[in-house]
């Protein structure tokens, strides 16, 4: 009896390929090096969420002063400050954090893992809210530009894009991004020649413009007071938040950069730094210098391009403009990729921490969290469409989250610095970098909430408490089932009292293949209670059947096993460890055995293509899987446990090959 090749349907498989990519060999010595991203790719990527903010940021906040726009000096200095402090404390971050996990890990090894879950799920909540405003926002720039009776269309365009980009991050991430490199180019080079320009043409003019800056800030502190003058830079501050959202994008997604990865880290940081600070500053400088103000229908950044161009030629003024809000438009598009590349493994890195199902730390065949990508891609789309992609109601959900986690980033890493005085002599300087982080940001929080809560902000953070909730009953339940296994694993203490050691003195003889029995090839995820309760149901049963083992183990590659080349290196070792284990303690019964390891993304499709070699040399082999029962099954049972067994029994009974499950109760019992 032999079972036929696994071989995926031909159709599905064509169909799949064409859209999403052939499946990726996780042991080419290229593989990482060739998915991975090198700075400059980096930046488009992941900084594409920061510097898309450039086109309201700086309008929420110079609009915010009223008449009172000189004063936006001082809101665009303290802007650019509070990006580079960020940027430095998130640098200091990558330092100690070299394996990625953002404001997650920080507040997790730094905080507390509570706190470090609060982070995680305000993080995720703030990425599915960076996909649908990025697109909506988006979508709005590009419809202003086509014809008024299209615009029935903005919400169906909105909720396309959103599938776009989904299948995009499904084929890969380097996929996903370098297509986005013009449009990022172009609008890099766009505004700097404007905001070059801008500065440069007003260049004869600083004396005098010095002198009504003064003059105008004077009256501003006439007219309201020293203490109302402050108090309203820093709502004008508060209200440009948005600006500072995605700076913590290249800590979270550090896995996915080129080694080494801290230098392309920080390289990556000083670009994203760099460019936002300066065309958040240069642009709140512009409008100042050309005293734009708010026109119905049009963003500020577009009364700002159509002021300098004033006077060029109807042809080459109205072309540059164009080019340069085009680039906008789709720059917001492009925005969202960060909520995809970021999200998903925010949403990993939680999962196998068992805040969510472990499920979603799994890798497509294209090396990628596609269950975390359809995720996000699912809740964005799910957002878009009950919002009706309303920017307006979008951006006052926006901007609360990410400033919890990076003021809790910034507050694990000040307790950090002082844990560690004793032993880092630059200690101070790190310490005082982060405590400015912290102070800032607190005060942003604070006030994004006070000023945004009544407007609709109450939903963001009731929708963020809500995943904490389901997040800390999944972790409940995982913790009963670690006490359930535990009891269960025990047999292992007494099977092999010196793990890693020989059960006997000396080496074990290995048994010789018996021919006259039959074959049980087990199915085992690792020396552990479930297995061996397995392997011991057969001797107790089945003895006088069954005196040859095979035994066969998928080492998985996931989030967490895989940040890395050295990854695979490690995780072959642990399962051929696993294996020899088995192998030594059948030997020592006097039985013949051997290992079988595979290796992928999927444990059902590695079993189904190793299954028809091992019954080419073992033509009476039946197989053997253990299923955990448990005592009190719910509804997180089905939902957070994989139930893989049954999937590869589906597959062996339409091949005709034989598998037996054997019922191991989880609390230890037979």
């Amino acid at each position: 009896m032999v079972g036929k090749p696994y071989r995926p349907l031909p159709l599905l498989q064509r169909l799949k390929t064409m859209v999403i990519g052939g499946a990726r060999n996780i042991f080419d010595p290229a593989l990482f090096h060739n998915i991975s991203l090198i700075a400059i790719f980096a930046w488009v990527g992941l900084g594409a969420d920061g510097l898309s903010s450039s086109c309201y940021g700086p309008e929420e906040a110079y609009l915010a002063l009223g008449t009172h726009v000189y004063l936006s000096l001082f809101v665009a200095l303290a802007t650019g400050i509070t990006v580079i402090v960020i940027s430095i404390s998130y640098s200091q971050i990558i330092e100690l954090f070299p394996t990625g996990g953002g404001g997650y890990l920080v507040a997790s090894k730094l905080l507390s893992p509570a706190t470090g879950m609060v982070s995680g799920c305000a993080l995720i909540i703030d990425y599915v809210l960076t996909i649908t405003i990025s697109i909506a926002s988006g979508a709005d720039a590009i419809f202003s530009f086509l014809p008024p009776g299209w615009i029935h269309l903005r919400l169906a365009f909105a909720v396309f894009f959103v599938a776009v980009l989904t299948i995009l991050n499904m084929r890969g991430v380097k996929e996903s991004v370098i297509p986005l490199v013009p449009v990022f180019m172009v609008f890099i080079l766009m505004h700097a020649f404007f905001i070059l320009y801008a500065l440069g043409t007003h260049v004869p003019e600083l004396p005098q413009l010095a002198a009504s800056a003064k003059s105008e800030i004077q009256r501003s502190q006439a007219e309201l007071g020293f203490l109302g003058m402050v108090f309203l830079v820093l709502k004008a501050y508060s209200m440009g938040a948005g600006t500072f959202t995605g700076i913590e994008a290249v800590s979270n997604g550090l896995p996915i950069l080129r080694d080494p990865k801290v230098k392309t880290g920080k390289k990556t940081m000083t670009y994203m730094a760099a460019s936002l600070s300066l065309v958040v500053m240069g642009l709140t400088v512009s409008y100042l210098l050309y005293r734009v103000g708010h026109q119905p229908g049009k963003t500020l950044n577009a009364v700002l391009f159509e002021t300098v161009v004033r006077g060029w030629g109807k042809n080459a003024g109205n072309t540059a403009v164009l080019v340069t809000l085009v680039s906008e438009a789709v720059l917001l598009l492009v925005a969202a990729q960060t909520g995809f590349l970021d999200g998903p493994r925010v949403l990993a890195s939680m999962a196998l921490d068992r805040w969510f199902p472990t499920k979603y730390a799994s890798f497509s065949d294209r090396l990628v969290t596609q269950k975390g990508i359809m995720i996000m891609g699912g809740a964005a789309f799910a957002v878009m469409l009950l919002t009706k992609g309303s920017v307006k109601l979008l951006v006052v959900f926006y901007s609360i989250n990410v400033f919890i986690t990076f003021f809790l980033s910034q507050l694990g890493m000040v307790r950090h610095w002082w844990l560690v005085r004793d032993e880092d002599a630059h200690w101070k300087k790190k310490f005082a970098t982060n405590g400015l982080g912290t102070i800032l940001t607190a005060f942003i929080l604070l006030s994004v909430v006070v000023l945004k809560f009544s407007e609709g902000g109450w939903i963001t953070i009731m929708i963020t408490g809500s995943l904490v909730a389901v997040a800390v009953l999944i972790k409940r339940h995982y913790l009963n089932t670690a006490q359930l296994l535990k009891r269960l694993d025990g047999l292992i203490e007494v099977v092999w009292h010196s793990p890693g050691e020989p059960l006997s003195p000396g080496p074990v003889q290995p048994p010789a293949y018996d021919r006259g029995s039959g074959t049980a090839v087990l199915l085992v995820s690792g020396f552990n209670g479930l297995g061996l309760h397995t392997l011991l149901n057969i001797f107790r049963l089945l003895r006088q059947s069954f005196k040859n083992f095979v035994f066969i183990q998928v080492g998985i590659v996931d989030a967490g096993t895989f940040k890395g080349a050295e990854d695979l290196e490690r995780l072959r070792l642990n399962v051929k460890d696993d294996l020899d284990r088995y192998v030594e303690f059948v030997y020592k019964h006097g039985y013949y055995a051997e290992g079988v390891a595979c290796f992928g993304t999927d444990v059902v499709e590695e079993i189904a293509k190793a299954a028809p070699g091992i019954l080419d040399r073992f033509p009476d082999a039946v197989f053997f899987g253990g299923q955990l029962v448990f005592p009190n099954p719910s509804i997180f049972t089905g939902m957070l446990h994989n139930y893989t067994i049954f999937a590869v029994q589906r597959y062996f009974y339409t091949q005709g090959i034989p598998i037996v499950m054997m019922p191991i109760r989880a609390d230890g019992g037979v």
